[in-house]
């Protein structure tokens, strides 16, 4: 049975908000990365035999509910990290 800590008192800054996103966009690229290696193309549907995937695109042209996969993980990255008592800072 799956327990991840509960973030769920953790609020983000606009600023880590916006890391987030970029954050979103490289889970994106690495996973494409990944699937591009195994020989995996675009194609307008899913098709695991031919190893076709309308996802394989860049992030900006993803719709807005396949973002949201990546933008949960990254979010939910950075509230662990701070709930575990860690800051993330930007270098000035």
């Amino acid at each position: 049975m799956p327990q991840p800590v509960d973030t769920s008192m953790v609020e983000l800054t606009e600023e880590l908000l916006q890391l987030t996103e970029v954050m979103a966009s490289n889970v994106h690229d690495i996973w494409a990365r990944g699937r591009m290696a195994e020989g995996w193309t675009w194609g307008p549907e899913r098709d695991d035999v031919r190893k076709e995937h309308p996802c394989l695109v860049p992030y900006s042209e993803l719709p807005d509910s396949e973002k949201a996969y990546d933008r949960n993980t990254a979010v939910e990255t950075v509230k662990l990290i701070l709930s575990l008592g860690y800051r993330i800072e930007k270098k000035a």
